[in-house]
């Protein structure tokens, strides 16, 4: 899991039809050697622009859809409040 900011959203007219109704996400990540790195996320949660969430990728990221076939690596999983610091 890592720690990012979302900071835009991902618009696609043509996908996956697994991804129909999902939201997709533009995240930065703001902590640890990824630090910068920017990924795009599926939120189901319903967080926001600005927000920093807690991302699970790969088999996790799936289980949070709850569909191990969907083309999904990346999901946001929570909305963080507060941290002690940089991991």
């Amino acid at each position: 899991m890592v720690i990012a900011t979302l900071v835009d959203n991902v618009w696609a007219t043509r996908k996956s039809e697994k991804l129909n109704g999902l939201k997709l996400m533009l995240a930065e990540i703001t902590d640890g050697v990824r630090q910068g790195e920017r990924m795009v996320v599926c939120d189901v949660i319903g967080a926001g622009i600005g927000d920093r969430v807690i991302i699970a990728t790969g088999s996790a990221a799936r289980k949070m859809l709850a569909d191990d076939l969907i083309p999904v690596d990346a999901a946001v999983v929570g909305i963080v409040d507060e941290s002690c610091g940089t991991i």
